[in-house]
Formats: C-alpha cells, sequence, structure tokens
C-alpha cells in the first residue's frame, strides 16, 4: 500500500513533529493510525495514510452513511433525523451570511445530495461534486441531481460561485493547501466559504482520546481546532467571520465512541456524555463536538 508520510508541517512549514495518539480503524479495516502534532503550531494530522489512489478501500462499507444513507441501527437512525433538521438550519445560515435569497453555489462533497437538494429547490443555482461514485448515483436517482466526479473542480471557471459548502469534507481532502487555493480562486470578491469539520479540541475529544470516532482514521486526514483552521483560512486569504457550535454531533459521536471502547449500553452512555458536551459547548462554543466556520475574502 502506498502511503503518505508528512515530514513538513502543512500548516507552519516546520519540521518539530510528534507522534502524540495511536488509533484504530474501528470502522472498517481494524488497522492502527498514529496522529502527529506539530510542536510549533499544534496542527493535527494523521501521519502515514493512504494515498488518494489507495484510500477508496476504507469508505467500501454498507454502514459509510455519506455514500450509501444506510438507516441501518440505532445510532444511524438518529444521524438521519439529526441530518433533516440540520439541513434547514444550515440553508438558513447561508442565506443569512449571504444577504441574498438565491444565488450560485457548489457543494462540494456532496455525499448522496441532501443539502444540494435542500438548496435547489430554495431557488440556488447549485453544483455539486462528490468523489464516490455510489453517492453520486443515489443524488441522481433520488433528486435528479447531476453530481460531477471531483475533477470537474478545474473546470470552474474564476468567481463562479457565491457560496461554497464543505460540509464535514475538509478533513478527507489530501491535497490541502491546493484545496484551499481552489476554494479562493472558485468565490467571487464578496463570496462566501463555510466549512463544517470535527473540532479535537472538543470536550468529547478529550474524554474519549484516542477512541473518539470523530479521528476516523484513515479517512479523516487532518484534525482541526478552531485555532489551526482560522490559521489556514487566514494563510489562503480568507477572514473568518463567523463560527457556530454542532452540538448534535457529540451525541453521535460519543456514541460510537462507547462501541468503540466496547462499552455496555453505549447508547445510553453516549446519550449522557452527548448532554455534558451539549452543555460544555453552550459555556464555551470552541469545545463543541464539530464547528460550523464561515469565511468570507480579505479585501486586496
Amino acid at each position: 500500500m502506498n502511503t503518505l508520510t508528512i515530514t513538513t508541517c502543512p500548516l507552519c512549514g516546520g519540521n518539530h513533529l510528534e507522534r502524540t495518539l495511536t488509533c484504530v480503524d474501528h470502522y472498517a479495516t481494524g488497522e492502527v493510525f498514529h496522529l502527529c502534532r506539530c510542536q510549533d503550531c499544534g496542527f493535527l494530522f494523521t501521519q502515514d495514510f493512504p494515498t488518494e489512489a489507495e484510500i477508496g478501500r476504507y469508505y467500501e462499507t454498507p454502514d459509510y452513511i455519506s455514500h450509501s444513507d444506510t438507516k441501518k441501527g440505532a445510532m444511524n437512525r438518529i444521524y438521519h433525523w439529526v441530518r433533516h433538521y440540520m439541513l434547514k438550519r444550515k440553508a438558513k445560515l447561508v442565506m443569512r451570511v449571504t444577504h441574498r435569497k438565491d444565488g450560485r453555489l457548489l457543494d462540494i462533497g456532496t455525499g448522496t445530495g441532501y443539502f444540494a437538494d435542500t438548496m435547489k429547490r430554495l431557488g440556488w443555482q447549485v453544483e455539486a461534486v462528490e468523489k464516490n461514485a455510489s453517492a453520486r448515483e443515489f443524488a441522481k436517482a433520488h433528486f435528479g441531481l447531476e453530481v460531477q466526479p471531483e475533477t470537474a473542480l478545474k473546470d470552474y471557471t474564476s468567481g463562479s460561485f457565491d457560496v461554497i459548502t464543505l460540509w464535514h469534507v475538509l478533513e478527507h481532502l489530501e491535497h490541502l493547501d491546493e484545496t484551499w487555493e481552489t476554494l479562493n480562486t472558485l468565490l467571487t470578491d464578496k463570496g462566501m466559504l463555510l466549512v463544517a469539520v470535527p473540532n479535537c479540541s472538543s470536550y468529547d475529544a478529550r474524554k474519549y482520546g484516542a477512541y473518539w470516532a470523530a479521528y476516523d482514521v484513515p479517512r479523516h486526514l487532518w484534525h482541526f481546532t478552531p485555532s489551526t483552521i482560522q490559521q489556514f483560512a487566514s494563510k489562503h486569504g480568507f477572514i473568518m467571520s463567523e463560527r457556530h457550535p454542532m452540538p448534535f454531533d457529540a451525541f453521535y459521536v460519543s456514541m460510537l465512541s462507547e462501541r468503540y471502547m466496547n462499552r455496555s449500553l453505549p447508547f445510553l452512555r453516549g446519550m449522557l456524555t452527548g448532554t455534558v458536551a451539549w452543555f460544555s459547548s453552550l459555556v464555551h462554543k470552541e469545545r463543541s463536538s464539530s464547528m460550523i466556520y464561515v469565511f468570507r475574502k480579505k479585501s486586496l
């Protein structure tokens, strides 16, 4: 298997890297992967992860909900309920931060197409890209969406979009710096970028350590905190204008984490931790299990 070994921090360029955690791919293969942290800036990432050409098999499970839309099991049914609620919140957020009710939107990593379909129904001109062929087929069959493979990103012209969204996608993308540059290029000068990612400085991440389900090695390559993602944005010409907690994520992630630890009553234990995490994020939103960040381009 071809893997990528990182010797220079993608964020600050430092080479003082230390191994901090050893995590297991509980979801698909049972393989072991290591997380490294940059001692200079604190950025955390998965080390020796499979290259883009190799990583596909780590998604090849009928239980991978972003691609299969499975409703098997209580946790996945909860996921669907929360997604229905969050689709409305995300749509309202897009319209509020852009001060518009329609426009040109690009959803990167659209999965099975639920958000893209929501925005299209609201009158937006929507383009969507997704790497997984099965997920693209689902979006076509259920929503009539013509979702493009990720290679289509290079075909869009500069300034094509008023909004670009990545909902739990950025952590999966191997070419991190190139992605940020592409986002800047494709947005209009007054365009808005909305990114949702797990927060590895959250209450539940600290509680579960190496068992925290949102590390999700090796599918998640990069592990952001509010500080490190803001630094990445600044590095590539963006300014953070807002950030919002996603407290529901703590429930789902905690349930999975409890199951990975083989603890009894993982559903109930996860609900308890999720509740504590919820209240923690009410006081300190930077401790939320996942965060939505809203960025605008820096003025020239």
